[in-house]
């Protein structure tokens, strides 16, 4: 699973794919249709990187494909994946320090409420 993570996943790899032609070949973009599979929420769940199933979606687009030769179209899709990070990491910190500060708020909820008799 790592193999689609780190290649898939990445553009300056995929812009290497098509510098070569690896993507004129017809075998290759059979290949591409065959990783597919990965999209099946039994094997998806292995994934580190699910943003490569974004990336394996649009390969099987024969103009995407040909764009990737384009430096230019590689950086833009690496700084699409930044800002994605960026906003997901922000975002999963602020629930972290939300839960924390309710979860602590609640306990000291706890501490004041004074046993029955």
């Amino acid at each position: 699973s790592s193999g689609i993570n780190a290649e898939y996943g990445n553009p300056e790899y995929l812009n290497y794919l098509a510098q070569h032609n690896y993507f004129k070949e017809e075998e290759f973009a059979n290949y591409l249709k065959y990783l597919l599979y990965w999209k099946d929420p039994k094997y998806a769940k292995f994934l580190k990187y699910p943003q490569c199933l974004q990336l394996l979606e649009l390969l099987q687009e024969p103009r995407f494909r040909d764009e990737l030769i384009n430096v230019p179209c590689t950086r833009f899709i690496q700084s699409q994946q930044m800002q994605h990070w960026s906003h997901h990491f922000r975002r999963r910190a602020n629930l972290v320090n939300n839960s924390t500060v309710k979860k602590e708020g609640e306990d000291k909820q706890e501490q004041k409420v004074e046993p029955q008799a």
